[in-house]
């Protein structure tokens, strides 16, 4: 089969298959590489919680630094994504070649200023994202190897997009899941084998995220993409790049948004000692995991949108955003009603020595549980805003949750009501963000189906 012939075969795919069941498909393995991605992140911090209380709050201090390198690559790869994805559903195949080579090139410039910049103020940047003075020392150890492999973590999230982005999301699944399954088992091997403590955590997750840089790559230079990366196809002009970062924009909050929060979160829960920030950082590893099966199912279902919104197949569009939309509540309540029962055994798992952690851990993790359902309909309409290249709407509603609503709630609460404060900011932020929600995604609906009628 020839090349336009792939082509044209998978431009029938994304726009004939019925939408449930392409949406599915391309779901099911972006939902796999992002509980991948979040499990590891858990079994980093369920190992170094071994080395005891400070160094498991050290792992919630770094994931501010994580949440920073996965807004560059997100905001970049969904970005260039979503613009690829909108010139593929147009047929425009060597603009396409042009905005996925330019995204890549770019992300990695920005990871290698990252590394310099982190490494170079490595201890300083600890102590500001609310690190104490017993954590600090864990904190530094982790960051430092994180920071090395910056420009490779950049770069494989932009690839990841990129394949998700086209509608080759089992591609990108097979690059995550590999170097995320090495993770695991090189974590207990660095850490207590070579006796590398916190940085041989971190050792392991550079060491994974260069190997996933390698598979995601190689889909790329052998064809197995719709598109190639070509530095001779890099743009030089300035236009695409602000066009990248715009509709990246909504990416950029919600991850940009997230370091913030953490630190935010790190510096409310330190008033309250060690074990309020470990406590935190516990939940919120544990929540992301579930939270990142939500955005799998969203992020399966945005190039079908964009796909579709580039070739004027409304009708798709709209039962698309509907389907996941519902499913994504239904899903998330499933899980989250599972988490809320076993909330002190999964503590339990991180920290079995420190009850004051558990304690806190399970309060805070059952309110999350309850409020955690309604972000399916957030999730369905910022993608939806996201991939139709409305970005300034996008945008505005990936601030509400992390920053409108969670910072000023973190930051006030505690002075008022002590560390119930801490505990339940999050809770609350997602109701309130699930109603903003409702008003965009009801606003959305009624621009597609105006859009079919014409």
């Amino acid at each position: 089969m020839t090349t336009e012939e792939k082509r044209l075969a998978h431009y029938r795919k994304m726009t004939e298959t019925p939408v449930a069941r392409l949406v599915s498909t391309l779901a099911v393995p972006t939902i796999i590489s992002m509980l991948v991605s979040s499990l590891y992140n858990m079994a980093d911090t369920y190992f170094v919680s071994r080395l005891g209380t400070s160094a498991a709050g050290a792992v919630g201090v770094v994931f501010s630094v994580m949440a920073i390198i996965q807004a560059v690559g997100f905001t970049i790869g969904m970005g260039g994504g979503v613009i690829m994805s909108r010139q593929l559903g147009a047929k425009e195949n060597e603009a396409a070649v042009q905005s996925a080579s330019t995204a890549f090139f770019f992300s990695l410039a920005l990871g290698i200023i990252l590394a310099v910049i982190g490494i170079t103020f490595n201890e300083e940047l600890m102590r500001l994202l609310g690190a104490t003075p017993t954590i600090a020392p864990y904190a530094e150890a982790y960051a430092r190897y994180i920071f090395l492999g910056c420009p490779f973590m950049c770069a494989s999230f932009v690839m990841n997009n990129l394949l998700r982005s086209e509608g080759k999301a089992a591609f990108a699944m097979v690059g995550i899941t590999v170097g995320g399954v090495l993770n695991i088992f090189l974590d207990p091997v660095f850490i207590f084998l070579l006796g590398l403590g916190t940085a041989g955590a971190a050792i392991a997750t550079s060491v994974s995220q260069v190997i996933s840089f390698v598979i995601l790559l190689s889909f790329f230079l052998c064809g197995k993409s719709s598109v190639s990366i070509r530095l001779s196809a890099v743009s030089r002009k300035v236009r695409l790049y602000v066009s990248i970062i715009k509709m990246g924009l909504p990416s950029l909050s919600r991850q940009g948004l997230a370091s913030i929060a953490t630190v935010a979160l790190n510096v409310s829960a330190a008033a309250f000692g060690d074990a309020a920030v470990a406590a935190m950082s516990i939940t919120n590893r544990i929540v992301f995991f579930f939270f990142s099966a939500l955005l799998g199912f969203g992020q399966g279902f945005q190039p079908v949108c964009s796909f579709n919104w580039g070739a004027g197949r409304y009708d798709r569009v709209y039962r698309a955003a509907k389907f996941t939309c519902i499913t994504g509540i239904v899903i998330t309540a499933v899980l989250c009603s599972a988490c809320f029962i076993a909330a002190s055994d999964l503590m339990r798992a991180f920290v079995s020595d420190d009850n004051n952690v558990i304690i806190l851990g399970s309060l805070a993790l059952r309110a999350q549980c309850l409020a955690l359902p309604l972000s399916g309909l957030n999730v369905a309409t910022n993608m939806s805003l996201q991939g139709t290249g409305q970005y300034g709407k996008a945008t505005f509603l990936a601030l509400c949750r992390q920053g409108i609503f969670f910072i000023p709630l973190v930051l006030a609460l505690p002075p008022v009501i002590g560390v119930a404060g801490v505990l339940y900011a999050q809770s609350i932020s997602d109701v309130l963000t699930f109603f903003v929600s409702m008003f965009f995604f009801a606003g959305f609906l009624r621009k597609v189906r105006s859009l079919q009628k014409n």
